[in-house]
């Protein structure tokens, strides 16, 4: 199988890439390939709103998000690991997201959805956040989900932990490690 997996954060080894990594190897370990992005080092314009897309399903910006579109179609399983940021996911991931308008489109405009492959499609999304309240995971949740369905992915698992700011202090919840680790099993 191939997993197609992004990181949210801009932070360089804050806890969503810790927790990523660490699924990383997981997937590694299991004999499966991953390939991970992390928008806030490549080139992803913003959505610009123009239509383009709408009558090919083909975005009209070329950028590096060309490799992100190529991923998305030739993978089975998909990881989204990121912050929370006043209530939602950080403007990187949001500008790929935001970019995907280009297979809602081709989803819901043209009738054309991505082949579900003979693995299926599935959904992981890892969500660390420094607040004690659901609200943001919720809103995080929510703007993953209508990713998850634009690109043909028809579940996925959320594992949420709270209270976790200072840059890896993901380290100190054993936890979250087993949690992470079941959750991509499950995914598998």
């Amino acid at each position: 199988m191939k997993i197609a997996a992004f990181l949210g954060s801009p932070r360089r080894g804050g806890n969503s890439e810790i927790l990523l990594n660490y699924a990383a190897s997981v997937i590694s370990e299991s004999g499966h390939d991953i390939q991970i992005f992390r928008p806030n080092s490549i080139n992803v314009s913003p959505c610009l709103n123009c239509g383009g897309c709408e009558k090919s399903g083909i975005c009209v910006i070329k950028d590096d998000m060309v490799q992100i579109y190529s991923a998305i179609r030739e993978s089975d399983r998909f990881i989204i690991s990121s912050p929370i940021f006043f209530f939602g996911l950080p403007a990187q991931i949001k500008a790929v997201i935001d970019r995907c308008q280009a297979f809602w489109s081709e989803k819901y405009l043209l009738k054309r959805t991505i082949p579900e492959g003979e693995n299926g499609r599935k959904g992981l999304l890892i969500l660390v956040g420094g607040m004690d309240k659901l609200v943001g995971f919720d809103c995080g949740d929510a703007t993953a989900k209508a990713f998850f369905r634009t690109i043909s992915v028809p579940k996925h698992e959320t594992i949420s932990f709270m209270k976790v700011d200072d840059r890896g202090a993901i380290k100190e919840r054993p936890e979250a490690f087993l949690k992470v680790k079941n959750a991509v099993l499950n995914l598998l």
